[in-house]
């Protein structure tokens, strides 16, 4: 196992080695990218005129909408050379093709493989693999790949069939699992309800997918107290895109998924496009580095987040993303009130008595936002409906409507036939 040496350099060494692929991209961008050429002339931008991080202020935002309208505009090779597609989730909009050349799905192993040592793997580790590699995913592709470089053992269970998850890990006793929290939840209640004892497995450790299990001081939030109360396993919490093509993924310390300086540069911005302060919360922005296929410049990923520059207590320089606080365009301005649809989950995740939920927004009929909590669950209704408005209050100070559905219902929402993620928002503004 080999960790790179520029993860523990100084912030000198890591500024002057993205300066240098920084102006590696750029130049290729010009050359092979219809999209890019078009906004460099556009804006009179001379491509060798960047040559430093900072000088990326010169060139304008790459958001969604680019992507969605001009997607293979993009694309920086030849058919040819495309050995795989992907899209992504789709959370806001369409999903966008991604392709993928032989040097890509390279990076994409190495990426993975320096966030899995990151995450305190090893080739002594087997994997349980509980996301699909199929349905054009990313993320499964990615995962594969990085612990097959790794020289871990892999096991491709796939998603959901907790009865066919326990019955992987009493026949080949992995020792870390990938997947979703929420799902490693319904796992642990699958095994209460069928006398497994969770802590008598070969399983000591988990990376978090698709979900946040940490507070913004990366305290355990409810999810991630639920799990570790009941299981005594390890959570590392990871954070990607198909659009980075790269993992921020945390290490022991747990206080931040730390950047891959040879493989993005990242900007965090506030609502004007400028520079937030570090741990003061903004937009996620990044370039990246070392792509052949599909490069991005200052891509607006419409994840909110905080960043951290001080040294982990790991070793690395790094800088280090804090938990992703909701996404831009998921804002709800509720009766003088912002807040985002996680501090919402959060709550619901805390009541034992809620089975499943989806949180609608809709715009009502004096144009304001209004919000609808769908609802399963257990018990007297009128005493559920008075906890979680009570507690929902005690965090944002408002308290949502709330309607009780069939648990059949809210199903065929939260895990639509064609989606690869769970989908607990559902915003019906105008």
């Amino acid at each position: 196992m080999r960790i790179p040496e520029i993860e523990f350099a100084s912030a000198e060494e890591i500024e002057k080695c993205q300066n240098e692929k920084l102006i590696e991209t750029v130049l290729y961008l010009n050359s092979n990218s219809k999209f890019y050429q078009e906004m460099f002339r556009r804006e009179n931008i001379n491509p060798s005129d960047i040559k430093t991080v900072s000088d990326l202020k010169k060139i304008p935002f790459t958001a969604k909408d680019d992507l969605h309208n001009r997607n293979e505009d993009f694309i920086c090779v030849s058919k040819n050379q495309i050995s795989d597609y992907v899209t992504t989730s789709g959370t806001i909009g369409d999903p966008v093709t991604f392709a993928l050349t032989d040097r890509d799905l390279d990076r994409l192993a190495y990426n993975e493989y320096i966030s899995f040592i990151c995450a305190d793997g090893s080739s002594e580790d087997i994997y349980q693999l509980m996301c699909t590699l199929d349905r054009r995913f990313m993320a499964g592709l990615a995962y594969f790949l990085g612990i097959r470089k790794l020289g871990a053992g892999i096991i491709r269970v796939g998603n959901g069939l907790p009865e066919l998850q326990w019955d992987t890990i009493k026949r080949i006793k992995p020792t870390a699992l990938v997947g979703v929290p929420s799902f490693i939840l319904k796992m642990i209640e699958y095994a209460e309800h069928n006398g497994i004892d969770c802590n008598e497995t070969s399983v000591v450790k988990a990376i978090c997918i698709g979900e946040n299990i940490r507070k913004s001081d990366f305290s355990y939030n409810t999810l991630g107290k639920n799990i570790t109360d009941k299981w005594n396993i390890k959570l590392y919490s990871t954070y990607a895109s198909t659009e980075k093509g790269t993992s921020f993924t945390e290490c022991g310390a747990g206080t931040g998924g730390h950047l891959h300086p040879e493989l993005i540069i990242a900007e965090v911005i506030d609502e004007n496009g400028n520079d937030v302060g570090e741990g003061e919360t903004g937009e996620l922005v990044f370039t990246t580095l070392g792509v052949e296929g599909m490069p991005l410049l200052r891509y607006r990923s419409g994840d909110l987040c905080q960043y951290f520059s001080s040294p982990c207590e790991c070793g690395r320089n790094t800088l280090r993303l804090g938990p992703i606080i909701g996404r831009r365009h998921h804002m709800i301005k509720y009766r003088g009130t912002t807040l985002y649809p996680p501090a919402l989950y959060d709550v619901l995740d805390s009541i034992n008595e809620v089975i499943i939920y989806y949180v609608e927004v809709f715009t009502n009929e004096i144009g304001t936002d209004e919000i609808l909590i769908h609802v399963n669950a257990k018990g007297d209704q009128h005493k559920i409906e008075s906890l979680i408005k009570d507690k929902i209050r005690a965090k944002v100070r408002v308290a949502p409507k709330i309607v009780f559905e069939e648990s059949e219902i809210i199903r065929k929402i939260v895990f639509p036939e064609l989606s690869r993620k769970s989908q607990k928002f559902l915003d019906r503004r105008l």
